[in-house]
């Protein structure tokens, strides 16, 4: 998108949490359904995630913002993890999404962060 001189997005443009966690939701059932947990095939399987999600969610129409997509990938072992982020951002025009998926196998954490590019 080119430089619209615009300090914000319009409403129709911001970065809407429910909609990109829908999006993530969406290709994780449909990609990880019936994986296995195969610890050689994960770096693979992250990255093909990432850029999977990160191009449906440029189709969203968030013009101007920088997207960033973190997946993690973990086998099943019935453990407990936590996980955190941080960010130092605008309130007021940034945002992210976030969503778990499991299966007998594996779990899988996306997060994505939108970052409106002034």
């Amino acid at each position: 998108a080119g430089n619209t001189y615009s300090l914000r997005p319009g409403l129709q443009r911001r970065f809407k949490s429910s909609t990109v966690k829908e999006c993530i939701h969406t290709i994780l059932k449909e990609k990880l359904a019936n994986v296995q947990y195969i610890p050689e095939e994960m770096p693979q399987l992250t990255k093909s995630l990432s850029e999977t999600i990160k191009d449906r969610l440029k189709e969203e129409g968030f013009d101007r913002y920088k997207m960033v997509v973190q997946v993690v990938i973990g086998e099943q072992r019935g453990e407990g993890v936590n996980m955190a982020a941080r960010c130092f951002w605008d309130a007021d025009t940034d945002n992210y999404a976030h969503d778990v998926y499991m299966n007998d196998s594996l779990f899988c954490v996306v997060a994505a962060f939108g970052c409106f590019y002034y």
